[in-house]
């Protein structure tokens, strides 16, 4: 016989954990690790960006899917998934839950989120022509990397502890860069020619704000800090910066004091899902309008491929259409 203490009258009771691993069939049960797989919303996608996270503040699990930008809670999921509204999304979780808990695969399970790998120390070297080569390509030079603070490194350690034990990865190739702030505290590792460990996130931080000069009548608000150096790069009258990710929002504050700084403000994201869907969501929360780049998926790649000529080309007509509206 099934115990009934375990039964719930309200969507917030259903434990999070439940919900991200029945919707979402997982090869895994969650007890406090973030994962990644596959995103649910882009069945195309190769490599995983759907990310299943602890949020500390509230002890509950929630998902980021970078393939599309989509973002929330368990109820969001369940919301999107079955395309429901808020009330039938939650009693959907009470009913589906409580049919689980009476079911004779019910076992309780544990909670204990993890501790997260940290940077521990970095070893930093000196510019080669191999780094030359690899920044050039994007017309980005190192008088442009030293304003933003981009650095060459050796390797970077990792450090985590896990049952009273400190494990220890240390992280380096070829092509290694940090992206420090203002204070020198670095925010980002970036290895471009790395799948496992292309990008590490340090902490949170609205990279090119430090350069602002408010110099300029345009600011354009771009997909990554090397889309951002390269439009620079190309010498409009803009100053530029970029969130964490096209995901991340800037919040108001922010946003209400550069639109004060300047004539006008845009975006400027990449062309796949993610970039169109923070294109759109800038327009609707801050009437900031912007566009994506019609003949490749973002400016720096871009300007390898096809050069500054064929770039420009196609940049001036978007970016003057933006601006005018």
């Amino acid at each position: 016989m099934f115990n009934t203490k375990n039964i719930v009258a309200e969507g917030q009771d259903v434990p999070s954990t439940w919900v991200f691993q029945y919707y979402l069939d997982l090869p895994e049960q969650l007890t406090g690790q973030d994962i990644k797989i596959k995103s649910i919303f882009n069945p195309n996608e190769r490599t995983p960006s759907f990310c299943i996270y602890v949020d500390k503040s509230i002890m509950q699990y929630k998902f980021k899917d970078f393939s599309t930008g989509r973002s929330g809670n368990k109820i969001d999921l369940v919301k999107v998934m079955f395309n429901m509204d808020f009330h039938g999304a939650m009693t959907r979780m009470v009913s589906d839950y409580n049919k689980h808990v009476r079911s004779s695969e019910y076992v309780q399970q544990k909670f204990q989120p993890q501790n997260k790998w940290e940077i521990d120390f970095i070893k930093e070297r000196q510019w080669t022509t191999e780094d030359r080569k690899f920044w050039l390509s994007f017309r980005i030079g190192k008088t442009m990397l030293s304003e933003y603070n981009v650095k060459p490194i050796d390797y970077y350690n990792l450090v985590k502890e896990e049952a009273g034990e400190i494990n220890k990865l240390t992280i380096g190739s070829k092509w290694c860069y940090g992206y420090f702030d203002k204070n020198d505290d670095v925010y980002k590792m970036y290895q471009p020619f790395s799948k496992k460990y292309k990008f590490y996130k340090a902490k949170s931080y609205l990279q090119g704000k430090d350069q602002l000069q408010y110099t300029e009548p345009y600011l354009v608000i771009c997909s990554s800090l090397k889309d951002a150096m390269c439009l620079k790069s190309m010498g409009y009258n803009i100053e530029v910066i970029s969130p964490d990710s096209e995901n991340t929002m800037i919040k108001p504050h922010i946003v209400e004091h550069l639109k004060k700084k300047y004539k006008k403000v845009i975006t400027l994201f990449d062309n796949d899902d993610a970039g169109r869907h923070a294109v759109d969501m800038y327009a609707k929360t801050y009437n900031i309008y912007g566009f994506v780049p019609t003949i490749c998926k973002d400016i720096s790649d871009a300007m390898k491929e096809i050069g500054f000529d064929k770039l420009h080309a196609m940049l001036k007509p978007l970016l003057k259409e933006t601006l005018n509206k």
